[in-house]
């Protein structure tokens, strides 16, 4: 009876298939994990171009909005977009956007998921002078 629990045949495929499952919780991990990284990169991009839209035209309207408008369809986010202020931006008048989006990260659904909240913001200065 010692000598066959003693035995060490067969103990390779066992390290094999305990190698092969943290792999695959590894990959699975990352594939749930990179898009997260991808979409706080195109949040920060997203910000900065509202940021020089509202610095170009002097002023957080229809410009904005539009802007806004083309980059919610470009990238595919849907994030929400807040302003320091509104209306006319006189030059060198400083103003903020700060755009947040929620997003669920975890594995196998809704198992061990949770939300996150990405937050990007862009500083700016008007670039206009207003009379």
């Amino acid at each position: 009876m010692l000598r066959k629990i003693n035995n060490k045949r067969g103990e390779g495929y066992i390290d094999v298939s305990v190698l092969v499952l943290c792999t695959m919780l590894v990959v699975a991990l990352a594939v749930k994990v990179f898009p997260v990284y991808i979409a706080k990169s195109q949040l920060d991009t997203f910000a900065s171009e509202l940021c020089r839209e509202a610095e170009t035209a002097g002023r957080v309207g229809r410009e904005t909005a539009l802007r806004t408008q083309k980059l919610k369809e470009k990238t595919g986010l849907d994030p929400k977009v807040t302003w320091s202020q509104t209306g006319n931006i006189q030059l060198d008048e400083e103003f903020a956007v700060t755009v947040t989006l929620q997003k669920d990260i975890g594995l196998f659904g809704g198992f061990g998921s949770f939300p996150i909240t990405l937050k990007a913001q862009a500083l700016g200065k008007g670039e206009r002078y207003w009379k």
